[in-house]
């Protein structure tokens, strides 16, 4: 008898969870653009993290590259030191750039949904705001995958530069050739840095607007 009563007991409480769920309002195609873009912002917290030390461990590399600059060779023992701890900096900054671009990832997997919301939009002028706020920041997530390829390249000639240094007999015109190929390389990254935050910008700015298009909440 226990056992039934149990059991009759979780029939009506099922019936009453469906009876309820049925009752809930559901969401709009608006609110659930809304969860979405939010979403978008918590997958990327991680990234924003990752800015100011990733700055600072540019800084500190500078420093150490210009303590290297003002050694003579009678200092060698320090010049290799200090490329060693250079070099330990440009990995630490690696591992930054990795945690960054896995969180833009995952920023681009939840947004990659706004892709079938925006076609169940009603509002025309709704649906065009929409579009072209998938349309940046797919171009921004695009951005990011070209700053990335450009910033890995060039951390990658600040290391061949570290080892070069630590080598006695270096022929000058090789450490020119590679200075200039990485002054080179960094200006793409400023390049490619300037039009991810362009991008980043023009993001911000059509999704205010689409959220008070919408009459959302903003954040």
């Amino acid at each position: 008898m226990l056992v039934k009563g149990r059991s009759s007991m979780l029939l009506i409480v099922a019936a009453i969870i469906f009876i309820l769920s049925g009752c809930a309002e559901k969401k709009t195609t608006t609110e659930k653009m809304y969860d979405v873009l939010e979403n978008v912002v918590n997958k990327e917290k991680v990234f924003e993290e990752q800015q100011e030390p990733l700055v600072a461990l540019e800084k500190q590399e500078k420093d150490v590259y210009d303590q290297i600059i003002k050694q003579g060779m009678k200092e060698y023992d320090q010049i290799v030191k200090l490329s060693d701890e250079a070099l330990a900096l440009a990995d630490k900054r690696k591992d930054r750039l990795e945690q960054e671009t896995t969180s833009l990832k995952e920023s681009e997997q939840e947004f990659s949904k706004v892709a079938d919301l925006k076609k169940q939009l009603e509002d025309p002028a709704l649906k065009e705001l929409a579009a072209e706020l998938y349309n940046i920041m797919m171009r921004r997530y695009e951005a990011h995958r070209d700053l990335y390829k450009q910033y890995s390249l060039a951390l990658q000639y600040d290391k061949e530069l570290y080892q070069m240094f630590k080598n006695k007999n270096l022929p000058l015109e090789d450490l020119e050739a590679q200075i200039n190929k990485l002054n080179e390389s960094y200006q793409k990254v400023y390049a490619a840095n300037d039009q991810f935050n362009k991008y980043t910008e023009q993001y911000n700015e059509k999704k205010l607007s689409f959220y008070k298009k919408a009459g959302l909440k903003t954040k």
